[in-house]
């Protein structure tokens, strides 16, 4: 991807964040109404889909892509590999994507800053970082780490001359960390040291109810993303709660799997195809890559 392209991209995806505008497509990018709604890819076929279904954007998903290599989610994939995936997303499609980098694959900001040049590299306008450590004992990093991390991939995007959507992650609602009485306020306390350390948006998976979430766009000094999926309210109501973002995560990526088990049980017990038989005919699925190829060469 040449750096006009990319950079264009990024501006679209900020001003799909209401965050700024510095160009005619970002223009008509913060036209529309609503809140960004960011369907999860988990490979190049999965955002073609969701890009021809007229998306402005996609994410990836780091458990979507951990799982179509057949490991854990938790960065058990090795960093080469899921970036090997955002470039082949993000060369897949012409609508921008951001990349679900997890923690950034490193303990010292210098190592993230490192995993945030090359997803750039790889096409990506857009990164996601959690605070989430994966030790029970320890779940979270501590504010000032998680604040130095997002501080070091502004940088990597300021070097790179690529003004990327930083999505910062908190998982306090997600872990169900702290007493229940004091968790909105910690993390509230928690986004709002990400947001000062240069977060464009801030993300709170665990988090969906509309009360919350007009409590959180209340307190909150950025853009909230809401994790959206079975049992969440629709989009419009998060956007009437005042989410600014509605994302999806692994959960295609899981039905779609959910899918195949039920393909996989009916041959094995019946021996019949009932369950393929909503499949994208053959000469379509031809169509839709051949289209998805010109906009590429556009």
């Amino acid at each position: 991807m040449d750096y006009k392209t990319q950079r264009d991209r990024a501006e679209t995806l900020r001003a799909l964040h209401a965050i700024g505008v510095d160009n005619a497509a970002a223009d008509n990018a913060a036209d529309d109404d609503g809140p960004l709604v960011l369907p999860n890819a988990w490979d190049a076929g999965s955002a073609i889909v969701f890009a021809d279904a007229g998306f402005d954007a996609i994410g990836t998903t780091s458990a979507g892509i951990a799982a179509s290599r057949g490991v854990l989610d938790g960065e058990v994939l090795s960093r080469a590999e899921l970036l090997g995936a955002v470039e082949r997303i993000a060369g897949a499609v012409a609508v921008p994507v951001t990349a679900d980098i997890e923690a950034g694959y490193g303990d010292a900001p210098e190592e993230v800053y490192d995993t945030v040049a090359s997803a750039i590299d790889a096409g990506a306008v857009g990164v996601n970082l959690e605070d989430g450590t994966g030790d029970p004992a320890d779940p979270l990093a501590p504010v000032d780490d998680h604040a130095a991390v997002l501080r070091a991939a502004r940088a990597a995007a300021e070097d790179a001359g690529i003004p990327i959507v930083v999505n910062g992650r908190t998982d306090v609602f997600w872990l169900g960390v702290g007493d229940e009485g004091d968790r909105l306020d910690r993390a509230v306390a928690r986004a709002n040291a990400y947001a000062d350390a240069g977060a464009d948006c801030l993300f709170m998976p665990g988090v969906s109810d509309p009360d919350t979430v007009r409590a959180l766009v209340d307190r909150l000094d950025a853009p909230l993303n809401v994790l959206g999926g079975p049992g969440a309210p629709p989009v419009e109501a998060l956007a009437e709660a005042g989410a600014a973002r509605v994302s999806v995560g692994s959960g295609p990526m899981r039905a779609t799997l959910a899918l195949v088990r039920d393909i996989a049980a009916e041959l094995r017990d019946d021996g019949t195809y009932d369950a393929m038989a909503g499949g994208i005919p053959y000469d379509d699925l031809k169509t839709l890559l051949e289209a998805a190829a010109a906009g590429r060469e556009a």
